[in-house]
């Protein structure tokens, strides 16, 4: 077998060369993948395959061409969720040949979602979160007016809608006034610009509002997908006509919208009722107004006819009113006397009662009640000291038994030392010591000349 160049690209010499179909399918795999090492290719997969090797397979394809695609199972692992036949994706990797089959490949390093794939994404989350929380719900949709006067259009000011718009009104309604309210329709600024115009239509007090745009592709409606645009639809107090795009496009604005038009000239078809409708309409309500104008009256005059019948003489009705005043006179006349005598008998009731209970007779009595206490006070007074005198002296005579001077009065005596704490025994005496003996009837000044406790010894100067 030949060896294989060095150099992948060097030409096969001119002496015919001859390869086999392995050096071939090797040397075009080397010059392949040397010359798009990394490539981004953007496709829509189809032919999607999942072994279970884990590897996934599928043919990457446009509207001309095709290319088999290969992602091995650790790369797989991060994008198989993205994984599905139809879904536009850019991807990454270098080209290769499968030597065995001869088959010209992708060898991916990653993939992701592309062009309509991430929007169609983006939108259809969108699109559940808002719908989960009640946003496309039919009940809190308003009702467009029948016959508008005031309508606010939110659009560019530029282009063929609003003039699509404003020939439609000319024609079937000219007498309402429509105001306009400029914003970017497409682009960066175009989101917050909306917001703005129908936070501000809002406040104007219109009928109604229109949003529109003409037709694009999904990336050019996109800031009609925008949550901060659906939030301010549906916080629009105004109803408001969506009418965006062409007949198929559908944005997150046509399902918060009060009510969606295929087409900005249909938005204006619905606010703007044809000025013959509205005469064919008017004559019809005018004969029906005559018409219960006249039963009206009728009806009226008939009622008129029976209050007449009905309707009696002043003079009889006052005669009535002077007979009813005598009476309520009369018996005005009765409950007053009943009344006088009434009170004269609570009046005689109350004297009597007074009498009864007259505070001189309570005097009296508490004034005999007090004599009698001040006839009682000196005799009890005289008999508790007499008690109180028996119980002292009695008292007396038990303290006598017990003090101490009854037993000195025996001839006894009490030691005491020079704080005048009493001796109880000689072993609180020292030999010396000055002490003082009180008697029944006076003291003596002693000195202890021995306790027999401890040797003597004298002073012979003492």
């Amino acid at each position: 077998m030949p060896a294989m160049l060095t150099n992948p690209f060097q030409r096969l010499g001119l002496d015919r060369e001859v390869l086999t179909v392995s050096q071939l399918n090797g040397r075009a795999r080397v010059l392949l993948e040397d010359i798009f090492a990394q490539v981004w290719v953007e496709g829509e997969i189809s032919n999607l395959a999942r072994p279970a090797s884990g590897h996934v397979y599928f043919t990457l394809k446009d509207k001309d061409a095709q290319i088999r695609c290969a992602l091995f199972r650790q790369n797989a692992l991060r994008v198989r969720h993205l994984l599905k036949d139809g879904l536009a994706v850019k991807v990454r990797g270098k080209v290769s040949l499968f030597e065995g089959r001869g088959d010209y490949q992708l060898i991916l390093e990653t993939l992701e979602p592309a062009g309509d794939g991430v929007l169609r994404q983006a939108f259809d989350a969108l699109k559940q979160k808002l719908l989960d929380e009640g946003l496309f719900a039919q009940e809190r949709k308003k009702k467009l007016p029948s016959h508008p006067c005031r309508v606010g259009i939110v659009t560019s000011p530029t282009g063929a809608v609003i003039r699509d718009i404003v020939s439609v009104f000319k024609r079937r309604a000219p007498h309402i006034e429509l105001t306009l309210i400029p914003t970017a329709v497409q682009g960066r600024e175009a989101t917050a610009q909306i917001v703005r115009a129908l936070q501000t239509a809002d406040t104007q007090g219109f009928d109604a509002v229109i949003l529109a745009r003409g037709g694009g592709s999904l990336e050019d409606l996109w800031c009609f997908n925008e949550e901060p645009v659906a939030r301010a639809l549906a916080t629009c107090q105004t109803p408001v006509v969506s009418a965006v795009g062409h007949e198929t496009d559908v944005s997150i604005a046509d399902f918060v919208a009060d009510v969606r038009a295929p087409t900005p000239s249909a938005a204006a078809e619905l606010l703007a009722p044809h000025t013959g409708d509205l005469q064919q309409r008017l004559e019809v309500l005018y004969r029906r107004l005559v018409i219960r104008m006249g039963e009206r009256l009728s009806r009226d005059r008939l009622r008129l006819e029976s209050y007449s019948r009905q309707l009696k003489h002043p003079g009889e009705r006052l005669r009535q009113q002077i007979q009813r005043v005598d009476d309520l006179d009369m018996r005005l006349r009765r409950a007053f006397v009943i009344g006088m005598n009434t009170r004269r008998d609570r009046l005689a009731h109350a004297e009597t009662r007074l009498a009864s209970q007259h505070p001189g007779r309570q005097i009296a009595l508490l004034r005999q009640r007090l004599e009698h206490m001040a006839q009682q006070l000196p005799r009890s007074m005289e008999r508790q000291l007499k008690e109180r005198r028996q119980h002292l002296a009695t008292q007396v005579q038990t303290l006598h038994i017990v003090s101490p001077l009854a037993t000195l009065g025996r001839g006894y005596s009490i030691l005491l030392d020079e704080r005048g704490q009493a001796i109880r025994s000689a072993g609180q005496t020292r030999n010396g010591q000055r002490l003082k003996a009180r008697l029944g009837e006076g003291e003596l000044d002693v000195r202890v000349e021995d306790n027999h406790q401890e040797p003597v010894t004298l002073s012979l100067l003492d």
